[in-house]
C-alpha cells in the first residue's frame, strides 16, 4: 500500500554540524551552516547541564537528599521501567551504584514487545526490584488509539505517554515518596523539534481528539490535568523530578554493552523500539505521513554529546527505516489489535494532515509555564 508522503515545500538543507534538516519546518541556519538546534545545545543546554563536564558533586548532593527523605520508608524513590535502554540503565545505576531503594513502576498499555517483557523480567530478577505494574484497560486504550489514527495528528504516542507519567505521579503520592527518577537525558534527547509533535500531557487536547473520534467513554483511563501536574504535584505535594543521566557522561552504546553483560538484557534496535507500536509509529507513520525521521534528532543529540561522529551518523541514515517484511508483519498486527477494517486504516493514511492545534488544547498554559521557568532560572543565576 503506497501512503502519502508529506514533505514540506522548502529547499532542502542539512546542518553542517549535526544531521538535522529542513524536514523540521521551523529549522534555521546561521552563516556557518549550523542549525538552531546545535546552537541551542551550545548556548543553553551545555552551560546548565553537569554531564557535559563530568561533574559528580551535584549528583551526590541530590542522592544524599533522597536517602535522607527515604529514611524509615520502604522506598526512597520511584523509577519507571519500560525495558528500554535509558530506563534499564537508570535502574542499574540506582541499585548497583547509588544504593537507593526504588519502587519500579511499569505501565502496560498493551504494546510491549517480547524483548521489552524479557528485559523487565531480567531487571527485576537481577536487581531484586519491587515492581508495580499497572495494566490499562485495553478497550479504552484501543478506542483512544483509534481516535488518534483517525485524527491524523503527528504525535500518535500520546495515549501511552500520557498514562505513563500519570501513573508514575500517582504512585509517588500513594507511597509518600518525594523523588521520581527519570531516564530522560540530554545525551540522546537534547535535540527534538517541537514541530514534530506536541506535549503528551495536555489532557485537554487528548480529550478533544477522543471526543471527536472515540466511541466509548474513558472511565478507567488515568488522566492528568495541567493543574494537578504543574501546581499540585510540584508545589503542594512537592515531588522532585530528577534526571540522573544528565549528571553523568552517559554513552548509550556503553550502557547497552553493560546491560547485556551484567543483566542478560536484549537490544531491541533503535530508540524507543521496545514498544511495537512506537517502532511502527516512529519508523513508518511519521516519516511516511509527515517526513519526520526521528533517528536524525536522536543521532544529532549523540553527535552533540560526543558519542558519535557526524560521518558515522550519515552512514547509519543510509540504512532503511524498516525491513519490508517486518513492516508488513507489524502493520498486520496493529490493524488486528486495533480492530480496524483494513480499508479504514489505510484511508486514515490518505487523509489530510492534521495538527494538535486543530483541536482544543492548553498550549498557552504550557508556554506560560516555560516562560516562568526560564525567568526563575535567570534570577537564580543572577543571585
Amino acid at each position: 500500500m503506497k501512503h502519502t508522503n508529506a514533505l514540506f515545500q522548502r529547499e532542502y538543507k542539512v546542518c553542517k554540524r549535526c544531521v538535522m534538516d529542513t524536514s523540521d519546518p521551523q529549522i534555521t541556519f546561521d552563516e556557518r551552516g549550523y542549525c538552531n538546534h546545535c546552537t541551542n545545545v551550545d548556548n543553553i543546554i551545555i552551560p546548565q547541564r553537569w554531564f557535559f563536564r563530568n561533574e559528580l558533586q551535584q549528583l551526590n548532593t541530590i542522592l544524599d537528599k533522597i536517602r535522607e527523605a527515604g529514611k524509615g520508608k520502604p522506598y526512597d524513590c520511584v523509577i519507571g521501567l519500560s525495558g528500554g535502554v535509558d530506563s534499564s540503565y537508570l535502574a542499574y545505576l540506582v541499585v548497583r551504584q547509588f544504593g537507593l531503594r526504588p519502587l519500579a513502576v511499569h505501565v502496560d498499555a498493551g504494546w510491549n514487545s517480547e524483548t521489552a517483557v524479557h528485559n523487565i523480567e531480567m531487571l527485576v530478577r537481577k536487581l531484586n526490584l519491587d515492581l508495580y505494574t499497572e495494566v490499562i484497560d485495553w478497550e479504552e486504550v484501543q478506542d483512544l488509539q483509534r481516535a488518534y489514527i483517525k485524527a491524523g495528528v503527528a504525535n500518535q504516542d500520546v495515549p501511552q505517554d500520557h498514562v505513563f507519567f500519570t501513573v508514575l505521579y500517582k504512585k509517588t503520592q500513594e507511597h509518600g515518596i518525594k523523588y521520581f527518577l527519570s531516564g530522560g537525558n540530554y545525551a540522546t534527547e537534547s535535540i527534538l523539534p517541537s514541530s514534530w509533535g506536541y506535549n503528551a500531557m495536555d489532557s485537554t487536547n487528548l480529550k478533544a481528539i477522543h471526543a471527536q473520534f472515540g466511541q466509548r467513554p474513558l472511565k478507567k483511563y488515568p488522566l492528568l490535568s495541567f493543574f494537578k501536574q504543574y501546581i499540585y504535584y510540584r508545589f503542594i505535594y512537592k515531588v522532585n523530578i530528577i534526571r540522573p543521566l544528565d549528571y553523568l557522561p552517559y554513552k548509550r552504546e556503553e550502557a547497552i554493552e553493560l546491560l547485556e553483560k551484567e543483566l542478560s538484557w536484549k537490544n531491541y534496535g533503535d530508540k524507543h523500539h521496545e514498544s511495537r507500536w512506537t517502532r511502527w509509529f516512529q519508523s513508518h507513520y511519521l516519516p511516511t505521513r509527515f517526513g519526520f525521521d526521528k533517528r536524525k534528532a536522536h543521532l544529532s543529540s549523540m553527535i552533540m554529546s560526543g558519542e558519535i561522529t557526524r560521518e558515522t551518523v550519515l552512514e547509519k541514515l543510509k540504512s532503511p527505516l524498516y525491513d519490508e517484511n517486518a513492516l508488513r508483519i507489524d502493520e498486520e498486527f496493529i490493524i488486528k489489535k486495533l480492530n480496524m477494517e483494513r480499508s479504514e486504516f489505510y484511508r486514515c493514511f490518505r487523509q489530510e494532515l492534521k495538527s494538535y492545534a486543530d483541536f482544543s488544547n492548553q498550549e498557552k498554559f504550557f508556554k506560560l509555564k516555560n516562560k516562568i521557568k526560564k525567568a526563575l532560572k535567570f534570577v537564580k543565576c543572577r543571585n
